[in-house]
């Protein structure tokens, strides 16, 4: 038991810094759902917590992608509003998920089996935590939430822009 301990906490200070930002090409099923909600307001109820804004706060939307210390794709959708707090929400990939399969990315899968199979051990969802590495990715009056596939991303731009743009409330949640 504890060889196996050890030997799971080896594999991860070896490969745990690039895996703890790598998520699975194909992850988890998610399915998304958006209904109609008080016309004030949207929200996103997520596997990593919940976020709510009055329509009329709203002051941009936007999705945009970009490359994180030559390592990730970050595909981020942010909800700027006249408040105090900047609402991002994520979807994040190794570069190497772009490229054709190779011995790299599969270190990087079979990495991410043990840091998924540690944290089932000590019951912690890695997959749905945001990653910040201070103070770097520290950000002052932001919210962050991390999305497991580009597909329920999509979807999330998808409702907040059409609700501000009509003026039409909606309820956007995942759910495993």
């Amino acid at each position: 038991m504890l060889k196996k301990f050890i030997l799971t906490l080896a594999a991860l200070l070896i490969v745990g810094p690039a895996v703890a930002f790598a998520q699975d090409e194909a992850p988890p099923t998610q399915s998304t759902a958006d209904t109609p909600g008080s016309d004030r307001f949207w929200q996103a109820t997520l596997d990593g917590g919940h976020y709510m804004v009055a329509l009329d706060r709203i002051t941009a939307v936007s999705r945009h992608r970009y490359v994180l210390d030559g390592a990730l794709i970050v595909d981020e959708v942010t909800v700027d509003t006249h408040g105090q707090a900047l609402a991002r929400f994520y979807f994040i990939q190794p570069v190497t998920a772009a490229t054709a399969p190779n011995a790299a990315s599969n270190a990087v899968e079979r990495g991410k089996e043990l840091l998924d199979l540690a944290a089932e051990r000590v019951g912690i969802d890695i997959q749905n935590m945001v990653i910040k590495k201070y103070p770097v990715t520290s950000h002052a009056k932001s919210v962050e939430y991390r999305i497991l596939s580009e597909e329920d991303l999509t979807s999330l731009y998808d409702s907040v822009k059409t609700s501000w743009e009509n003026g039409r409330g909606r309820k956007f949640s995942t759910k495993k």
